[in-house]
């Protein structure tokens, strides 16, 4: 499959949202962590410079200051890699943040592969685990600029704490303009009948989507949910997909423990919903320097090898016949 690209990357795309929406709401502050033009929101900075706040390389006092902004009424949207992010100001996000039932948008760039070019350090495969341990937190991976477009002015009037994964150079697009998302809802990017791949993020639903252009050459249908809100996961689309397809697999930049393979894992057993079932994305491993496409190679998560793992599933199901 061949997507399209945008003419903008998902940073420049989220500062100008974001631009957009501070127009109309004098709320919305910025705090980022000496990383303004990695973000892109130095275009905010520009725009907005006595609402733009760089904390510099302090990520935990960032965090602290967004629980005391959002205590007086502003909506602090906060910044940094999401390794940093997550692993490194958690248990300000927890008590100033969660515990204070405050407002606050964390943004988390280039998580898992996108952050690979700085090395294992900065490969952020556990975010997503850290942040959906959190009570009252809901967690977005945005697809592309026209998804973001849709969901970013939603999360900014909801009030309450949320996690984005944005990876901040991708311009590919996979949906149409216009195309309109809701929270806490998967999107079908793709329509199959004999397995379905759920998938997140800008790096893994293009992968899926290739995969199941692969899968359609052999023969299977292969259904792509795009789970972009990983936190409340959509537990009806699951149990959906897996009555209606008869196998599952997940596809996540992230660790597969406490992540989206994790999620619906919690939801077919609990809903006593016995199809085959496998999970694409780091499996308990550290992270390593190389470009996205030798990662995902390396990792085994690229179209190639979510392709076989969807066959192997599939023929599982057709031995095993329906369970459910």
């Amino acid at each position: 499959m061949q997507f399209k690209t945008s003419t903008a990357a998902l940073r420049d795309a989220n500062s100008r949202i974001l631009i957009d929406l501070a127009k109309k709401d004098s709320r919305i502050v910025v705090l980022d962590s000496d990383l303004l033009n990695a973000s892109g929101l130095a275009a905010f900075n520009k725009e907005f410079p006595g609402r733009t706040f760089n904390c510099g390389i302090q990520e935990a006092n960032m965090a602290g200051a967004a629980g005391g902004l959002s205590s007086m009424g502003l909506i602090p949207v906060i910044h940094s890699f999401a390794s940093f992010a997550s692993r490194r100001m958690t248990d300000q996000v927890f008590m100033s943040g969660v515990y204070a039932e405050q407002n606050i948008k964390i943004l988390g760039t280039d998580p898992g592969a996108a952050n690979s070019a700085n090395g294992g350090t900065h490969m952020a495969l556990e975010d997503t685990g850290i942040m959906r341990s959190m009570p009252d937190i809901t967690i977005v991976s945005p697809t592309d600029e026209t998804m973001l477009e849709s969901i970013l002015p939603g999360i900014i009037e909801t009030y309450g704490m949320f996690y984005i994964r944005l990876v901040r150079k991708s311009s590919i697009v996979v949906y149409e303009a216009g195309t309109n998302f809701t929270l806490g809802k998967a999107h079908i990017a793709r329509p199959g009948t004999d397995i379905t791949i759920i998938a997140e993020g800008a790096i893994m639903v293009p992968e899926a989507l290739k995969a199941a252009d692969r899968l359609e050459q052999l023969g299977i249908s292969a259904r792509v949910l795009d789970m972009f809100t990983i936190k409340p996961l959509d537990r009806e689309a699951v149990i959906s997909a897996a009555r209606e397809t008869g196998a599952v697999l997940t596809a996540e930049n992230h660790n597969i423990l406490n992540g989206l393979g994790s999620a619906v894992a919690e939801v077919l057993a609990e809903e006593r919903l016995a199809v085959p079932f496998g999970r694409i994305g780091f499996r308990d491993v550290l992270g390593q320097t190389g470009t996205v496409p030798y990662i995902l190679e390396t990792y085994g998560m690229d179209a190639a090898h979510i392709t076989e793992a969807a066959k192997k599933l599939v023929s599982e199901k057709v031995q095993a016949g329906s369970r459910i």
